[in-house]
């Protein structure tokens, strides 16, 4: 698969360093280090706190992440950039699905620019980067305390992860114009984007610490679960890595 493994990120800025980097290594990190722990019912209490932190470093990660796509494009594209210094308060913190959609056209727009031929849908390789982010996301928490400390959840993410579709990756709109996301994923998103909330500005804290049956019998509960977030932060990342390589392609391509 054509991907960025291959770039030399000794020749690339210190932003596209960042932005070429996994996501992913933060879930790594955060398995080795609960892995000295232990997995006896004593360590269950640390789950939620440690979930919690891994989230939001995850999602903090890919918001600088989008922050730093947005300065580069704007360093090589004066009209660019001062369409973003005038538009920067809609950007926010770069976390709501409507802001990297946004960013995501911008992107495809600037390869465009200088690559009339650039088709997405072929750039992405949505059938292998599913595969490649489901695979990841097992073999990251197979064996580890996480998956142990929310086997339930874990087990449930193993048997339905065929809820995220390929056909669900940059979909085209009706006038044509490719989207980050179809719909139903845009769904997931949306949860996601508001478990984030909840934790970033500790909503929860004056509010009962446990779903009540209203929210456990809601069908979309089921989707409320850290695995299936990582995967959709992945997807992302993986997305936007594969992208900005074009992106440092063409840029390069345009200089010579």
């Amino acid at each position: 698969m054509r991907f960025i493994e291959n770039i030399n990120l000794n020749n690339v800025s210190s932003h596209s360093s960042f932005i070429l980097s996994p996501v992913s290594d933060i879930l790594h990190d955060a398995v080795s280090a609960s892995a000295g722990i232990g997995n006896g019912i004593e360590t269950y209490p640390l789950c939620d706190y440690i979930m919690q932190s891994v989230f939001l470093k995850l999602t903090g990660s890919q918001e600088q992440k989008m922050k730093c796509i947005t300065w580069e494009m704007a360093t090589n594209d004066y009209e660019y950039r001062r369409t973003l210094l005038a538009n920067d308060d809609k950007l926010g913190e770069c976390s709501s699905y409507e802001v990297k959609n946004k960013i995501f056209k911008q992107l495809v727009g600037q390869i465009r620019k200088h690559d009339t031929s650039f088709d997405v849908k072929v750039a992405v390789e949505a059938k292998n980067i599913l595969k490649e982010t489901f695979d990841e996301i097992t073999n990251i928490f197979g064996d580890s305390n996480l998956s142990r400390w929310s086997e339930g959840s874990f087990r449930w993410f193993v048997k339905n992860r065929m809820v995220i579709k390929h056909e669900h990756l940059v979909p085209l709109d009706k006038k044509g114009k490719s989207n980050l996301f179809e719909n139903v994923l845009q769904d997931k998103y949306e949860m996601l984007y508001n478990h984030r909330n909840r934790i970033a500005h500790n909503t929860q804290s004056y509010q009962q610490n446990l779903p009540t049956l209203k929210t456990l019998a809601n069908d979309d509960y089921v989707y409320e679960n850290y695995f299936l977030y990582f995967t959709i932060l992945v997807l992302v990342d993986r997305i936007f890595r594969v992208l900005y390589k074009d992106y440092l392609r063409v840029m390069e391509d345009n200089r010579i």
